[in-house]
């Protein structure tokens, strides 16, 4: 995948009120960019970091997108609306061995309750495939990368509709995307989310698939790497 170009590149100021970031041009002046990433994005925010930043598609007062953040590791994936098209590009592509055969790759189909299906993989001779892309970047202190890097009532939810799908007969999937190079594995992220990492254990014995796939970046371009090992840790309920 390639994100539009030309492509906007400063220092990072700060980011604020979530969707926002400001960086500082060669030459001193101070841009305000598109920030779309919901997440806290602890581990990806070093003082005076690199930032890559490509053209706004379509209307808004902000010209620009943050694309990437340079980490002490390379590269951090920041714009989480790219994830699906990382993986959807790869899908049609057939390039990850355990999703591919399908006939169709159909994105952000309805499904269960007012939730939507990043892909639905469909094909005469195999059950329908529901996926799920999570943009995985937090760096944890054993070495793994983690996800969610706050608080997500929305990944739950997404977890109990995929185990649902499960249970009609159908297959589910969640893929985590490693979005920068750090680490060997990955992981549910409990020190910021316990509940999530409960229920991601509880999905797997439902029948849920769970991958995770890493990145490799070469602004403007983006492809899916090497498959990284996912690591279940049992976390227990509070007393």
């Amino acid at each position: 995948m390639r994100v539009p170009q030309p492509l906007l590149r400063g220092r990072l100021v700060t980011r604020y009120k979530r969707f926002l970031m400001d960086i500082r041009l060669r030459g001193g002046r101070v841009v305000t960019v598109h920030c779309p990433n919901s997440g806290s994005m602890e581990g990806c925010l070093d003082a005076n970091a690199n930032v890559i930043a490509s053209p706004k598609i379509g209307q808004g007062r902000l010209s620009h997108v943050a694309e990437w953040i340079r980490g002490p590791d390379g590269w951090i994936g920041i714009n989480t609306q790219r994830s699906n098209a990382i993986v959807g590009e790869a899908l049609r592509k057939q390039q990850i061995p355990e999703l591919a055969g399908y006939e169709e790759v159909r994105a952000e189909v309805p499904y269960g309750k007012h939730s939507r299906v990043d892909f639905l993989l469909t094909s005469a001779n195999l059950p329908s495939c529901y996926v799920e892309v999570k943009n995985t970047t937090w760096p944890g202190p054993d070495g793994a990368l983690a996800f969610p890097d706050s608080v997500t009532e929305r990944g739950r939810k997404h977890l109990r509709e995929l185990a649902r799908r499960v249970a009609a007969g159908d297959r589910a999937v969640l893929l985590f995307l490693a979005n920068r190079p750090f680490g060997d594995r990955v992981r549910a992220c409990h020190e910021r989310d316990p509940a999530y990492a409960r229920a991601l254990a509880w999905a797997q014995r439902q029948g849920v698939e769970i991958l995770c796939y890493r990145t490799t970046i070469d602004p403007p371009r983006v492809t899916l790497a090497e498959q990284v090992p996912v690591v279940l840790v049992k976390v227990p309920r509070a007393r």
